[in-house]
């Protein structure tokens, strides 16, 4: 199969690929519901040592720099509680935690999670957390631009292989919540 965005070796429909995807994210593509079909979020396997944004658009193709997304854990806190939640936003913004993301929370302090928080409670290795298979709990905030796009280059769980998935696809996670400007140059 050819990858809809990217020149990668190997492609193939998510649901084809359970193994290469951390538990959480196998289990939220095999059970997975929505107006996207499972079969059309596409895993590539990718190589680790290009990992690296500048390096990965120029072994994978330069249209991925402005179709790529990060998924990062934050956590919100007011009083004694916390919350976690996950931000998606294109790679070429970053998120904006002490505004977007602490209103929406309703916390009054906003943080990037610690690793092993973000690492441990995902089931996800760091460097590439998805929003598919998060806790079913979190909010997940997306950015508008996100939902936008045909598709986007998202992390599958593990540091090795990325997931393509329709930016409508991102607007129907559980717990999402799109907002738009959360994403900031």
């Amino acid at each position: 199969m050819d990858a809809p965005i990217g020149r990668f070796d190997t492609a193939l429909p998510a649901p084809d690929a359970l193994d290469e995807l951390t538990d959480p994210v196998a289990d939220a593509v095999l059970h997975w519901r929505g107006s996207v079909p499972a079969e059309q979020i596409v895993y590539v396997d990718t190589d680790p040592q290009w990992a690296d944004t500048t390096v990965f658009v120029q072994h994978y193709g330069q249209e991925l720099l402005e179709r790529s997304a990060n998924c990062v854990v934050v956590a919100g806190r007011r009083g004694g509680e916390t919350t976690l939640a996950a931000c998606v936003v294109l790679s070429t913004t970053r998120a904006d935690v002490n505004g977007a993301v602490r209103r929406q929370l309703g916390a009054r302090k906003a943080s990037f999670a610690a690793m092993d928080v973000a690492t441990g409670e995902t089931g996800m290795e760091y460097g590439g957390i998805t929003p598919i298979g998060l806790p079913d709990a979190w909010p997940v905030l997306v950015d508008s631009a996100v939902v936008d796009l045909p598709y986007v280059l998202v992390g599958s769980g593990r540091r090795r292989g990325k997931l393509l998935v329709p930016g409508k696809a991102f607007a129907e996670l559980p717990g999402a919540v799109v907002l738009e400007g959360l994403g900031v140059a």
